[in-house]
C-alpha cells in the first residue's frame, strides 16, 4: 500500500495540512511537531519526491578538513528538513562547475552553496549564476563575493580581523621581519588576506612589508616554496593564508636546517581539528565553521521557502588559537 500524507498525519497525530507544511519546509511548525511528523514518515517509509530536494555544495577543497567540516555541518542542518546535499568537487572557474549546475538544474535542484568556488575567482564565468537565476534557483556564497557584484547572500570570515590577530601575536613576540605566504593573485580571499596583512603591518609602522609577501598555491607544496623564499629574505615569522600552507612552511623551514619556533614562527589559517595533532601543534587563526555553517543552512532554508534574506557579505569573527609553532623572535 502506498503511504500518503493521510497515513502520516494519523500516525503523528496532526492535521494533513501540518504534514504538508513539514514536507514543504514551511514556517509555523513547532520543532516537537516537526519531529513527530518526520518520525512518522520514517516509520511508515514515506518518501519525499527527490525533485526539488537536492542542495548542491560546490567546492574545490574536498580534501581540506575545514571545507569538509563546513560541508558536513551544512548537510546535517538541512537533513531534518528533507533536503539532501550533493557535494560537487569543481576547480574554480573550470568547466566542471557549469556542467554540474546544468545537470542538477534539470533534476529540480532546490539551492546551491558555492563554498570557496567560482565566487572566489576574479573574472569567473557568470554562466552558472545566470542559469540559476533564470530557473529561479537560490544560491549563496561562502568566503568570497560573486563576480560583477551579483546580489546574493555571502557568508565570510573577517579576513581583516584574521590578519590583525596573526600580525599582532607575532609583533608582541618581538617579530618585525614578518612575511606572508598567500594564495594566487586573482583569488579574492588571497587578495584580501594580503591587503589585510599589509594594513596590519602598516598600523605598526613596519615599512617594506610588500617584499615579504609571497603568492603561491593553497597547498603544502606552495607553503613550503613560499617559506623557503621568505627565509632567504630574512623573515623570522610567517603568516600563512591556510593551514595547509602553514604545514608546508614548517616542512620547508626544517628542510633548510631551521627549527620551529626557535628560529622561525609560523601561523596558519582555517583552524581545522588536525592542526592540534601535528608536530609541533600549529598556531592558527580559526574560522568559525559552526557559526558559518548554521547561517548558510538558515539562509538556504529561508530562500527555498520563498522568504527574503539580506544580500551582501556577512562577516564572522575568527579567533587566534595559540599552540607551539610561535615563539619569541630569536636573538641575532
Amino acid at each position: 500500500m502506498k503511504v500518503g500524507i493521510v497515513e502520516v498525519a494519523a500516525l503523528a497525530g496532526v492535521s494533513e495540512a501540518t504534514v504538508s507544511r513539514v514536507i514543504n519546509r514551511r514556517q509555523g511548525v513547532a520543532k516537537k511537531t516537526r519531529d513527530a511528523v518526520e518520525n512518522a514518515m520514517a516509520e511508515l517509509g514515506y518518501e519525499r519526491v527527490v525533485s526539488g530536494q537536492l542542495v548542491a555544495i560546490v567546492t574545490e577543497h574536498v580534501s581540506n578538513p575545514f571545507f569538509a567540516d563546513v560541508a558536513e555541518r551544512i548537510a546535517s542542518a538541512l537533513a531534518p528538513h528533507g533536503l539532501k546535499t550533493v557535494l560537487c568537487p569543481a576547480f574554480p572557474g573550470g568547466v566542471q562547475e557549469p556542467e554540474y549546475i546544468a545537470s542538477l538544474v534539470d533534476k529540480g535542484i532546490a539551492a546551491v552553496v558555492f563554498l570557496s568556488s567560482s565566487n572566489t575567482v576574479e573574472g569567473a564565468d557568470v554562466e552558472p549564476y545566470e542559469m540559476l537565476r533564470v530557473r529561479r534557483v537560490p544560491y549563496v556564497g561562502v568566503n568570497g563575493v560573486f563576480a560583477d557584484g551579483v546580489p546574493v547572500p555571502v557568508y565570510s570570515t573577517d579576513d581583516a580581523l584574521a590578519a590583525e590577530l596573526a600580525v599582532d601575536h607575532l609583533y608582541r613576540l618581538g617579530h618585525r621581519a614578518i612575511g606572508m605566504a598567500s594564495g594566487p593573485v586573482g583569488n579574492h580571499p588571497a587578495d584580501r588576506r594580503v591587503q589585510s596583512f599589509l594594513d596590519a603591518m602598516g598600523r605598526r609602522g613596519v615599512g617594506g612589508a610588500e617584499r615579504l609577501v609571497i603568492r603561491q598555491s593553497y597547498t603544502i607544496e606552495g607553503g613550503q616554496a613560499a617559506a623557503q623564499t621568505l627565509l632567504g629574505l630574512g623573515a623570522t615569522g610567517i603568516v600563512a593564508a591556510s593551514d595547509y600552507m602553514a604545514l608546508g612552511a614548517v616542512r620547508g623551514i626544517r628542510r633548510r636546517g631551521f627549527s620551529v619556533p626557535q628560529d622561525v614562527s609560523v601561523i596558519g589559517y582555517d583552524g581545522s581539528s588536525i592542526t592540534e595533532f601535528v608536530d609541533p601543534p600549529l598556531t592558527t587563526v580559526r574560522q568559525p565553521a559552526e557559526r558559518l555553517s548554521a547561517e548558510v543552512a538558515r539562509s538556504v532554508l529561508a530562500l527555498i521557502g520563498g522568504r527574503n534574506v539580506p544580500v551582501g557579505e556577512l562577516l564572522f569573527d575568527p579567533e587566534l588559537i595559540i599552540r607551539s609553532t610561535t615563539g619569541p623572535v630569536p636573538n641575532v
